[in-house]
């Protein structure tokens, strides 16, 4: 009962992928925070 060919290539791609946007997601929400620490320190 091994895997077939297409789990071994779709999975790990779909993690990748995963992970990739995540890590756009997760930066792009830091930017945005620190961008509004900024403007909070200015005032």
């Amino acid at each position: 009962m091994m895997p077939t060919p297409e789990h071994v290539v779709f999975i790990p791609m779909v993690l990748v992928l995963g992970v990739m946007i995540g890590y756009a997601m997760g930066a792009r929400a830091v930017r945005d925070e620190i961008k509004r620490q900024r403007e909070r320190e200015k005032r």
